[in-house]
């Protein structure tokens, strides 16, 4: 697919990764829409790089459809969905309290990360197969965020890890589903990038983290990243799979 003309819908679009990939979508002339729960940092992303901001909770159906709509209004329908919004936790099985770790926990991340993707996706999909069909019957394409702690999750990551995996054991079933729709799903488990979540770390611990990479030893830069999902857009035959995006890194168990 062109990414010319096209509206785009970004989850977590006003920071980090998702701010990068709407950023590079923009670029390439897309018409974004940046969906986040922080309103503010939507609306700026938004105005810098001439899109529009959707508040948009994607646990929350309600939330997701006014933003879907939104976004319609602005720029026509979507074919284009990047699911980047997520959460993190690290909490071991059994604290040093001897306690076990609270299930309200597991079940937040969960909730966000894997059933909140899936929430908006299956609504974005209802969309986008109203769509006339493009070139090779295309109709649209989406991208999940899952992680190299899907496959290699350290110590405390069972929630993190469950629901990066879940994202990862859902994208060929999603492909497979929607493939006669000509929609297609994809998902980037990225490694150690420089966020502004991992900025926060005192810079020892971010060169002794980019060490750990075989090569480049450095964190992944955002635009790496935001260039990839822009390729799965462009590269019609991309369907079904899931790519590391890590620098050959391999997590150690902590």
């Amino acid at each position: 697919m062109n990414i010319q003309g096209h509206a785009a819908l970004v989850t977590g679009g006003a920071s980090g990764l998702g701010e990068a990939v709407a950023r590079e979508l923009a670029r390439q002339g897309a018409k974004v829409a940046v969906l986040d729960v922080n309103t503010a940092l939507a609306e700026t992303v938004a105005a810098e790089i001439g899109g529009v901001a959707c508040a948009c909770d994607i646990t929350n159906t309600e939330s997701v459809t006014a933003a879907i709509t939104k976004a319609a209004a602005a720029h026509g329908p979507a074919r284009i969905l990047m699911n980047i919004a997520g959460i993190g936790t690290a909490k071991r099985v059994v604290g040093k309290d001897g306690n076990a770790a609270p299930l309200e926990d597991f079940a937040k991340v969960i909730n966000v990360n894997l059933i909140g993707s899936y929430n908006i996706s299956r609504l974005f999909a209802a969309e986008c197969v109203k769509l006339a069909p493009m070139e090779d019957g295309e109709r649209g394409v989406m991208m999940f965020t899952a992680s190299v702690a899907a496959f290699d999750g350290q110590v405390g990551q069972q929630a993190y890890s469950a629901s990066k995996g879940g994202l990862v054991g859902m994208t060929l079933p999603m492909a497979r589903d929607l493939a006669q729709h000509g929609i297609r799903v994809c998902t980037v488990a990225p490694g150690l990038f420089a966020t502004p979540l991992m900025k926060q770390l005192p810079e020892a611990v971010q060169q002794s983290l980019a060490a750990s990479i075989p090569f480049p030893s450095r964190l992944g830069k955002p635009e790496e990243f935001a260039q990839l999902a822009a390729h799965i857009v462009t590269n019609g035959h991309l369907n079904g799979e899931v790519i590391r995006l890590d620098g050959a890194l391999r997590m150690a168990p902590r």
